[in-house]
Formats: structure tokens, sequence, C-alpha cells
């Protein structure tokens, strides 16, 4: 299997969940990781740091570099690339995984958590793209990966949480605008999405969701891992299901990857 090391990956949102799987997944091929977020002290309700992160990407055998990012402040955002790139030589790889959730009705959305959800997930996404993307021109086989779901106009996943919705989709929609706008140079653009939830300190806080049918975070990182290997000029543009691309793998068991695999899964939003 192609391999990450010597890469250097940054990674929003990558303290805990999805984002240090993916983080952690880089480093066991000998990679070096931005761990870019805003996690510098210890939350009770969401447990990582960007220091822990960083002790786990070294344990793995990578070389990390933690900074403390709001990735809603556009100063903080540059700084943080420009710290990256003069710190590794470059960027080779970008993977927006940043994200704000609040799955509630219109009247239910107070607007400090609309504005948030559009400031992180569609704003922060296309800011950080844009600041990385004079790195990525420069790198061999570079990489943007959103974590985001295939885009949809079915109603029935705008009615109960439209705030959302709207904001996740203006993930994938970058992905729309920005695969043929990079194609030129060699910059591939594509998105992953899991079949199932993801079991992450995030989605413990939600009611109703049960962590014995949900997957670990490695399922992902695993389906991110053999994205971001490919060649670049040949796979952009796609919005990927994480179980589909470990098939495409090769990989036909996916009960290891199961918080209980005695339960059934439940699956995730939008598909």
């Amino acid at each position: 299997m192609a391999s990450l090391a010597g890469k250097t990956l940054f990674i929003t949102g990558a303290s805990r969940g999805i984002g240090l799987a993916i983080a952690v997944r880089a480093a066991r091929d000998g990679a070096n990781v931005v761990i870019a977020a805003k996690s510098g002290v210890p939350n009770p309700k969401l447990p990582g740091t960007i220091h822990t992160a960083a002790a786990a990407v070294e344990a793995a055998g990578g070389v990390a570099l933690a900074l403390k990012v709001d990735i809603r402040d556009e100063a903080e955002v540059r700084m943080a690339v420009a710290t990256a790139a003069e710190r590794f030589g470059g960027i080779d790889i970008l993977v927006n995984n940043a994200s704000a959730i609040w799955l509630a009705g219109t009247e239910g959305t107070p607007m400090k958590r609309f504005d948030l959800m559009h400031e992180v997930n569609t704003r922060g996404t296309f800011m950080v793209t844009q600041a990385c993307l004079p790195w990525l021109k420069r790198a061999d086989n570079p990489h943007v990966l959103m974590l985001s779901p295939p885009p949809s106009v079915d109603p029935r996943w705008y009615a109960p949480h439209v705030a959302y919705t709207i904001a996740k989709f203006g993930m994938s929609h970058c992905v729309l605008g920005m695969a043929p706008e990079f194609e030129p140079f060699g910059v591939a653009v594509n998105a992953l999405w899991p079949k199932t939830i993801i079991a992450t300190a995030a989605i413990a806080m939600i009611d109703g969701v049960d962590p014995t049918r949900c997957r670990r975070p490695e399922i992902v990182a695993d389906a991110a891992h053999a994205i971001l290997t490919k060649p670049s000029r040949e796979f952009t543009g796609r919005f990927f299901i994480d179980e589909d691309v470990l098939h495409d793998a090769g990989v036909r068991d996916f009960s290891g990857y199961a918080m209980d695999p005695s339960q059934d899964l439940l699956p995730d939003l939008f598909l």
C-alpha cells in the first residue's frame, strides 16, 4: 500500500475524534502532522487537546506540530499555515475536518449557533483551503479532503435541521467548485463521509445516540489514508463513503471497526 511517509498534513479539528484518528494513521507512515485546533487546554466535556493529539502522533511514529487555531479567525489561520510551511518546508495535504453541529429545527436554532456552524463549516473550510493552496500547488501529489457528505436536495435532510444541513453541505459545495478550479494545478479535492455514525465525543453529547451502535473513527481514518495516497491528478471531485473506499481496497470484514459488533449500526445522516 502507498505511504504518506515524509508528507506534511495540515488537519483542522485534529485534537480528538476523526481528525485525531486521521492524524495517527498518517503518523504510522512517518508523516508530519499539523494539529490545528482550538483545544489548547483540557475541556471536561470534550477530552483531548492539541498537545495530547501531538503526543499521540509522535507515539505513532510521526512528527507533530501542535498549533492553537480558531479557523474562524483569518489572521490565526494564515499564521498557522505559514508556521507549518516554514517548519516542514511546505504542505502536501489539507484535511478539512473541523465542524460544528447543532441538530435542531428553525425555531430551536439560536443565531449564535447558526453563525458558528457557517463560520466553522463553510467559511472555515474555504478560508483554510485558500490559505494552504499556494503550498499545495507546489507539492507532489497534493490533496484536499473535506469531511462532508454527498450533496443532496432531498428535503428530508433539511427539514429537521436546516441550519446544520446547509452549513455542512457548504463544505461539499466547496468540493464541487474547487475540484475543477484546482485541477489544472494537479491538486485533488474530494470529500469523505461515514456510512454509519462514528463514536466521537461530540456525538456522545447528542441525545438518543447509542455509542454501542456506532463505529470507531479508525474506519474513516483508514479510508482517508486510501484516498490521500491516490494519484491526485486521477482522483478528484469525488464524494467517497468510508466503507465503499475500503471495500474497493479489499476490505471485506468491517466488524473490527464496530464499537460492539453484536449491535445493529446506526446509519449516518445524508445517506
